[in-house]
């Protein structure tokens, strides 16, 4: 079986990123999001190997075996973009196919409108892309969802990486159960008084694509860098805003691909479905979307196969 290695890049951005990686051939950044790491691509990392291209999956910026900077102003967008296109560069220069699921789709998308030169294609999942909108998004959300909106409970200083960091076992096994197919569906407005935590169901029995083994193995990764690096990018909603305002509803000009579970509480998220719907307006070069029936936010641990055929599909049409 195709071998997964282990190393660290010194990134152009100045960043030190712990690197998963298997395969030689084009490459393929595979990002992923929140409360994720390297792991949560460990079957695409083989799959692509075998298919014939040099696949890398880091820890981004704030997590893991990575790490980051204390400042939360240190994990804007443009600090993530910057991540990716000096990991591009480390890892030979030229262009890559860029593909993030969750926190890293955005990071792809924007990685694909500001520096569409390093870009070959671009596969964002359970996050479609979503032009700049014309106020501050927390600002909305505050509006419209109140302060229980975890996004919006997500902005205390110091509380949420708190909750997280008391139980990692308890944190990743609600998380990634609540996100599923399999899960009972909940709404994320968190009670006064209450924490994120507490609104999410505490499984009967795992899934059967994710076991007490994996639980364990995320949380060795979170070990020695914890949750704050990974809430920071939510604390940067506002600044991101304002950072892309010169790339307001910028169109993103590689081939694209999207893929999400037809169970995904994302495409419940207010005006998510008119996104996903008009994606082509901003996206003239998405090539297909892919909605995975029975299937929710983890696309790619609770259906591997056919986000694999599909990954592989968009690469060879490239």
């Amino acid at each position: 079986m195709t071998e997964i290695t282990h190393r660290h890049v010194e990134s152009q951005s100045g960043l030190r990123m712990h690197v998963a990686e298997a395969g030689e051939g084009p490459l393929v950044l595979l990002l992923h999001g929140f409360p994720e790491c390297w792991y949560s691509w460990r079957h695409q990392l083989v799959a692509l190997a075998e298919a014939g291209y040099h696949a890398v999956a880091p820890d981004q910026r704030g997590y893991a075996r990575t790490g980051g900077p204390a400042e939360a102003g240190e994990y804007s967008i443009l600090h993530l973009v910057g991540d990716v296109v000096g990991l591009i560069e480390a890892l030979g220069g030229g262009r890559a196919v860029v593909v993030g699921h969750d926190w890293g789709a955005p990071v792809a998308w924007h990685t694909a409108q500001l520096r569409p030169d390093k870009v070959r294609g671009v596969v964002g999942m359970s996050v479609p892309h979503r032009p700049r909108s014309s106020r501050p998004p927390v600002r909305v959300m505050r509006e419209t969802l109140g302060e229980g909106f975890y996004m919006v409970y997500f902005q205390q200083p110091g509380v949420p990486e708190a909750e997280f960091e008391r139980d990692p076992a308890t944190t990743f096994r609600r998380s990634l159960y609540a996100a599923s197919g399999q899960a009972p569906a909940h709404v994320p407005i968190i009670p006064e008084g209450g924490g994120f935590l507490d609104i999410l169901p505490e499984p009967a029995e795992l899934p059967d694509w994710f076991t007490k083994d994996d639980i364990a193995t995320y949380v060795a990764e979170y070990a020695d860098s914890g949750f704050t690096g990974p809430v920071n990018w939510y604390r940067n909603l506002d600044r991101n805003w304002e950072l892309t305002a010169a790339w307001h509803r910028a169109p993103i000009s590689p081939p694209a691909l999207f893929v999400a579970g037809d169970r995904d509480a994302v495409l419940a998220f207010p005006g998510a479905r008119k996104a996903l719907d008009r994606m082509s307006d901003f996206v003239p070069n998405l090539q297909s979307i892919v909605v995975l029936p029975e299937c929710g936010h983890w696309v790619q641990q609770e259906r591997p196969t056919e986000v694999n055929d599909a990954l592989i599909g968009f690469l060879r049409a490239l």
